[in-house]
This record gives structure tokens, C-alpha cells and sequence, in this order.
């Protein structure tokens, strides 16, 4: 099925942004919706996704991050032969994935009371950030050279 939007034009006149045009495209985007999760932005630099995943243990859960993608999955333990009257609480694998930005780093992961919290931090690299460029003034700098060369003959 193609998507609402034609980026056509937009694609043409960009460079770069494929992988941005390529998940909005995409006929699964939002079509996740297991486990739950939360995402949010402490401040300008550091994020925050927590899901909920009540029933599984830290050794059940998978946390990958590799380039720009992070993958979470989920695969329960069949140890429970219990006989169940009604099951209720959703204990079937799950594999999420988020599309990170840039300079995105997972910093960590923790499990409590169900809830999986990983958190995400913006690492821009020094050479990246702006820098203040101070205006010099060749003509001083000019003299000076020239007057040291004269003295130095």
C-alpha cells in the first residue's frame, strides 16, 4: 500500500534523509502496539522509553542497539504448566523496534515492577557542535610579520 504522502519532491531536493523518507514510508510504521511503552524527554539531550512488560525477567528481555536502531525483544519461558482458569496477562514474545536520531546512545537498562526502563542520551562529538569563529585583523597580523622581517635582517 503507498503512503498518504508523496516525498517525491521533497526526496529530489535532500541528501541524506533517505532512511528518514524510507520509515515514513513504511507500511508497518505505528503498526506496533505490544508492549506498551512510554517516551520521555528529561531534557535536551537525554530520553527515557519505558515499557511495560510485566511477567517477564531481565534474561527474557534482549536489548540491542546497533547504528541508528534499537531492539527490544521479549521471549518468555514456557516453565509454567499451570492449569489457568483465564490468562489474562499477556506473556507472548514481543520485538520492538525505535529509529534513533543521530548521536542517540543507549546509556542503560533497568527492570522494576515490570516496567523496563532504557535509558537514551545525545552525545554530539566536539567537532560537531558550534564554535564561535573570532574575527582577526590581517592587516595588524601583515605589519607585524613584515616589521619582524626586517628587524630579523
Amino acid at each position: 500500500m503507498r503512503s498518504a504522502f508523496d516525498f517525491g519532491n521533497i526526496r529530489r531536493s535532500s541528501v541524506g534523509f533517505d532512511r528518514l523518507f524510507d520509515m515514513l514510508e513504511n507500511d508497518n510504521f505505528g503498526a506496533e502496539n505490544y508492549p506498551p511503552f512510554d517516551l520521555i524527554k528529561e531534557d535536551e539531550n537525554r530520553f527515557r522509553i519505558e515499557m511495560a512488560v510485566a511477567g517477564f525477567r531481565g534474561e527474557e528481555i534482549d536489548i540491542t542497539s546497533q547504528q541508528n536502531q534499537l531492539l527490544v525483544r521479549g521471549q518468555k519461558a514456557n516453565e509454567d504448566s499451570s492449569n489457568y482458569i483465564h490468562r489474562g496477562i499477556a506473556n507472548r514474545s514481543f520485538e520492538r523496534r525505535f529509529a534513533l536520531a543521530d548521536h542517540i546512545q543507549v546509556r542503560g537498562a533497568d527492570l522494576r515492577d515490570g516496567m523496563l526502563a532504557i535509558e537514551l542520551v545525545r552525545e554530539i562529538p566536539e567537532a560537531m557542535k558550534p564554535r564561535k569563529i573570532e574575527i582577526g585583523d590581517s592587516k595588524t597580523e601583515q605589519i607585524e610579520a613584515t616589521v619582524s622581517e626586517t628587524e630579523d635582517a
